[in-house]
Parts: structure tokens; sequence; C-alpha cells
């Protein structure tokens, strides 16, 4: 038993994906070696991947295989055997297929064993299988692990064949292949893939490697050598921590609290790209900065992989910091270049940024009619005016008149910037750079603001909008995509959302329940509807649940229990913003010794009502005649408008303990009173006490919910 190393050396992978790469080969070959038998559970795999190379590093596998004893079942002893015990043909047959000698019919018999199965006996045959040499198993692990690599794009590429004819074959990889280490100790493990066969030797750094080829000893000093002969950090995870230690160190040296951007998809990357690591600072002419920040940094990050500097406050220098994968003594080649190949992207922005502000978004307002949103729903103009429609009914519920004022300038303006040089150029800047040519335009900053917020939340955890304006051009927005995408069926499907629709709901969800507005979701849908005249149906019920839905994921996700969401959310509240009081309120209630007993009440009132179908709550005191209907009766004229007055506060928990108190007298009721009794009038009015009992307690929450 000795550890193993198996390396692939190709071509640049892509950077993006090579940590998913590299753990997935690291990952299926380990699987498929212990499910050989060739390595335990205590074998310990490493991941490696750099640019040219996908490894993994193996602990305790073995040479070979253990021999495994197997059973074999062949079949019932009445087929197998006839009524004088000797092997029938159905049997020799089933022999034969397993490779068993049956020269000698009565022997083999005897060494057969013979179990219940079931309601019969069967005839089992034990035997001992080999187990797998390495180089077999090693072979079938790596075609495995290749075969389920999860590739990008898979690229085709040809090889010469080493047949005695002449030609080529077809290979598909996610990049050519030129290279395969495989290693148990010191040994060569004799495999063969993708054309190569394997060896003990790599490829390093391709400028700065001491040795070519680069000459593995043994699979444990892999690492070590490709650092010292080869010039490469072989580990994604400690090349990517070097990166971050000579951000930061070079970041301090430079002064003023300069730090990198944080952008973990960015250094991810970048450790993508390099084999070697080694941090620059670079720096541009001061005069870019009068250019967005957001351009700048954006455009360095995206077409060049730099890290921009920030200094203390957070405001971009004129600095920035490059990943570069040589060490040269003199750096100033690479400093210079890196320079010379960024102030192009730069005066490309500041163009972008001059030209557009000689526009103002109104002037461009009408352009939005050009623009096709949809084939079923029009033009972005279109839209707009949807959103306008929808939002101005949202402002006049939350601030009247003036709220409907500023809400409608803003949903005007909010998409104008779609049609600018430097959206075009930066889609991700959208509602960004709106903002800064509304500031330019002279528009107030309320405007302003809301047209950058329009979009948010973009994503999980991301911030709301800071202002009221924001919230409801930002609420009309995400309704009149969902709405509209309801409305011709566009629905998204398993993995598929192309029109982001399940994050919208939660941007809607979100808005309605952290700022706590005073919006019934229904009335929200029905409003939205009207602004798409007939070119879509109605939606809100479909809608409605598609809402919910997210709403309950969204909420379990955040630690609350499947019973406490569904015992709310069952209930459809309309006002979401009441949600996180009801669900403590419903915490609360459930933590009381009188829960238990009450929500299986409730269970049980429930299927009660749901077989009696339409119930009035009506109760005549003068049909009450047990005892104990009649306690539970004067119980409730005591409790329930109690209840009744702390639930229309808005003090949940409080209405709920307050109905706890009715446990005593509800289980009496249940224990002494027959509901379904003959008396067609007695039946009704205890079926309406329970139905009012029912409509009090489940205000808050469905009780029921909580029964076990």
């Amino acid at each position: 038993m000795k550890n193993l190393l198996v390396e692939l050396f190709v071509e640049e992978l892509p950077p993006k994906a090579l940590k998913k790469l590299g753990d997935a080969f690291a990952s299926l070959l380990v699987d498929r070696l212990r499910a050989q038998g060739l390595a335990s559970a205590e074998s310990v795999v490493t991941a490696y991947a750099s640019p040219r190379r996908l490894a993994a590093h193996i602990t305790q596998v073995w040479l070979k295989a253990a021999d495994k004893a197997l059973q074999q079942k062949l079949m019932p002893v009445s087929v197998g055997l006839n009524t004088a015990g000797k092997a029938t043909p159905a049997l020799i047959k089933k022999l034969q297929a397993l490779g068993v000698d049956v020269s000698d019919p009565v022997a083999v018999v005897a060494g057969l064993k013979k179990a219940p199965d079931g309601k019969t006996e069967s005839l089992f045959y034990d035997s001992l299988a080999t187990g797998a040499a390495l180089d077999f198993g090693l072979q079938q692990a790596l075609e495995e692990a290749i075969a389920k690599l999860p590739i990008p794009k898979v690229m085709s590429y040809q090889l010469e064949t080493d047949c005695e004819l002449p030609g080529w074959s077809s290979v598909q990889f996610v990049r050519p292949a030129h290279g395969l280490v495989a290693l148990h100790g010191s040994t060569v493990v004799p495999v063969r893939v993708l054309g190569l066969t394997a060896g003990n030797t790599t490829q390093g750094h391709r400028f700065e490697a001491k040795v070519s080829p680069v000459t593995i000893a043994d699979a444990d000093s892999y690492t070590d050598t490709l650092r010292n002969d080869g010039a490469v950090i072989a580990s994604f995870t400690e090349r990517r921590a070097e990166i971050e230690r000579q951000l930061a160190s070079v970041a301090a040296n430079v002064g003023n609290g300069a730090h990198p951007i944080q952008d973990e998809a960015l250094l991810d990357e970048v450790t993508g790209l390099v084999e070697r690591p080694n941090v620059l600072v670079c720096e541009f002419e001061a005069q870019f900065l009068d250019v967005p920040q957001e351009c700048l940094i954006l455009t360095m990050k995206a077409n060049q992989k730099y890290f921009p500097l920030l200094d203390a406050t957070g405001k971009l220098s004129n600095k920035f910091l490059v990943v570069s994968n040589i060490s040269p003594a003199d750096t100033g080649a690479v400093i210079g270049g890196n320079e010379r190949v960024v102030r192009p992207r730069l005066a490309d922005a500041k163009f972008f940024f001059d030209q557009d502000r000689k526009k103002s978004l109104e002037s461009r307002v009408t352009g939005l009619d050009k623009v096709v949103y949809h084939n079923m729903l029009g033009t972005q103009g279109e839209r707009m005016q949807r959103v306008r429609a929808i939002a101005g009914a949202i402002g006049l519920q939350l601030g009247g008149e003036s709220l409907a004022q500023a809400v409608n300038a803003a949903a005007r303006l909010a998409k104008t910037d779609l049609l600018t040089d430097m959206v075009g150029e930066f889609p991700e800047l959208q509602g960004t750079m709106g903002a800064y040519y509304a500031r330019h335009d002279g528009l107030s900053e309320d405007i302003a603001c809301a047209i950058e917020d329009h979009y948010k939340p973009r994503f999980a955890g991301d911030e709301l909008p800071r202002n009221l304006v924001g919230v409801v051009v930002a609420l009309a927005d995400k309704l009149e995509t969902l709405v509209g995408m309801f409305g011709i069926g566009n629905l998204p499907t398993g993995d598929k959302d192309p029109f982001a629709l399940r994050r919208h709901a939660l941007g809607v969800i979100r808005m309605l329940i952290e700022m706590d507005l005073p919006l019934d979701l229904g009335v929200l849908l029905a409003q939205a509807e009207p602004a798409f005249g007939d070119k879509i149906g109605s939606t809100c019920s479909a809608l409605g649940e598609f809402i919910f839905d997210r709403l309950a994921g969204s909420l379990r996700e955040q630690g609350y229990s499947a019973k406490e969401v569904d015992a709310v959310v069952s209930q459809r509240p309309q006002r979401l913003g009441d949600i996180p009081k009801r669900l403590a309120a419903v915490r609360a209630f459930a933590a009381l010794p009188e829960a238990p007993a009450l929500a299986a009440a409730n269970k049980r009132i429930g299927n009660i009502l749901k077989k009696a179908l339409d119930v009035d709550p009506h109760v005549s005191q003068l049909l009450l005649r047990e005892p104990a209907e009649i306690a539970l009766y004067d119980a409730m004229k005591s409790v329930v408008p109690v209840a009744t007055g702390q639930f229309e506060s808005g003090d949940y928990t409080a209405a709920l303990q307050t109905l706890a108190t009715l446990r005593v007298p509800t289980d009496n009721f249940f224990e002494s009173v027959m509901v379904n009794i003959d008396e067609l009038d007695l039946r009704l009015n205890r079926l309406g006490l329970l139905k009012s009992l029912h409509h009090a307690m489940n205000r808050v929450a469905d009780l029921s919910k909580l029964a076990t």
C-alpha cells in the first residue's frame, strides 16, 4: 500500500472552471478506486489544479485489491435439482455461464448451499472474486473520471494513430492533453488515456522552470518538485492564498490606506490564469478619475483581470494591481506593458461618458419605442408606460399625490440609460449610469437614486432601494415583469428561468416584508394587470401561488421550521409585512404547554368542518344543551373578543396566548359532546360553534399544521 499520484498535463484550461474541474477530477478518481477496493475510506485525496494541469494525490492505495468472497443466488431448489437431487440442465447452464467447471456435476452440487429465500428454498454458489490490480483499476477510474468531468465546452482534436496503418483519430477533452503521470509510490502505473501513456515526467512553468521536463521521483514529492524545479504552485488553494497575501502586502506598501477591491470571482479566475503569481503595482493617468469609478473598476476587472486599488475612504485611486505569471529581475517592462494596455480601455470609458452626457435622459425617452422588449409584450417604451402606471398606483397608496408624481418621473426615465454608449458597452452598469446622468441633468437626488436602485435587490443578500421612490419603482418594475411573463405563459421550468422570475418574486417579497409596507399582495397583482390591456389574461391566482412558494422557501432558508412556515403561509396572508410577527407568534405559541392539545383539536375541528361542507358560524344559545358545550361557548364569549382586539392591533403573540386558555373547555367539549348527532338543529348549532372557534384560532396561522 503506497500513495498514488495522477496528473494530466494539458493546454491552458478555462480559468473560471478550473477549480471545479480539479475538484471533480480528484473526487471521481478516488471514488472509483474505493469502489474497486483499491482505496479505503481512510484514503485522503488532495486535488491540484493549475492552468495547465489537473492532478490528484491519494493516500493508502493498494497495488492489488483484496480478494472478495461472493455468494451468487442461482435459482430455486425445485428448479435446479430433480427429484433425485441431481443437477437439472437449467442449473448446469447457469453454472457454466458463471465459469464453473461442471465436469463433475455431483461434486458441483455438493458444493452448493441451500438457504431459505422468502417462501422458497434457493441454491447459492460461493466463490472468491479476485481483487482488481491497480493498473486495471486505475485505467477504469481514469476513463470514468474523464468521461464525467463537468466540462463547460468540449474540444475535439486529432491524434496520430500508433498502429501500423498511418492515420488520425479524433479525441474529445476540455483542452488537448500532452502528458500523463501515474505514480504508485515511485513506480509508474502503466495506464493509457487520451492517446497518452503514463510516465513520471511533466512540464513546469513555460518560462521559469529550472529543467524541462520535470521528473517526479515519487507520488509524495510532486508538489515540492513542481515548486522547486518547475516554478509552479500546483495547489489551487495555495496559489489563491498566495495571491491574496501578495495583494494585501503590495497594497499596504502603496500607503494611504490603499486596499484592493474585494471580488471572490475575480480572485478565482486570476488563480486559474497563473502558475506562480507575482503581484505588481501599476498606475494610470489621474485624469481618468473624472469618469465614474464603477466604469473604471468594471473595465479593469472584466477586460484586464486587474485589481483596482481603493483608498481608505473607498474611493478609487489611479493605481491598480496586476497578478503577473512571470517574475523578471526588472519588472519595468511588465508594468509598462500593462499600463499601456489599460489606457485605451479607460480612454474608451471616458469617451462614452463624455458623449452620453451630451444628451439628456429625457431626450432618450422616445428611443425606447424602437427597442423591442418581448415580441408578445411590445417595446421598452410600452414597458415603461406599464411600469409608470403600476408605480403611480402604488405611490398613491403609500404617499399620496406627491409620491405618485415623483415615482412617475423616475419610472419614465429608469430605462433610458439602456440607450447610452456606456451601458451598451457595459450592460452591468444599467441603473448606475442612469443615476449619474440624472444628476448631470439636474434631477433630484431621490429620482437619481430611484433610477439606480430600481433593479435592487439584484441577488440574494443585496441591499434594498435607499428611498421610498426607489422602492416603489423597483416594486413596479418587478411586478410588471412577473405579471407580463405569467400573462403570456413564459414561466420558469426546472433550473431554467431566463427572465429571473424567481429572483423578481424574492425581490418583491423582501421589499414588502423588510420595509413593512402597508400593501396587500393580491391588490398589487390586480392593479398591475390593467396596465397590459388585452396583451395578457388573468394571472393573479397562479402568480400569487408562485410568490407564496418562493416565500415559503425563503423562510425555511432563514431557519424557520417547515411546520412554522406552513402554518403561516398556508393562510395566504396578503400583508406580507405581518409575516415575521406571525411567525414569532407561532413559535411562542408552540412553546406553550397547551399548544399540542390545541393544535390537535384544531386539526380535528378542521376535519369535521371539511366533511360538513358549508357551515354557518352562527350559534344559538338556546340550543346549547350539554354542560361542556355551554362552558366552551361561555369561555369563547370572554376570550375571543380579547384575542380579536389583540389580533387587530397587530399583537399576534398575545392573541395566540389568549386563545391558549381555551384548551380545557375545548378538550372537555370533545370528551363529552357528540357533534354529528341525528337532531339537525343541534348538529348545525354545534358545527357553528366549532366553526366560530376554528375561525378565531386560525386568524394568525393554521394551528393544525403544528399537530404531530
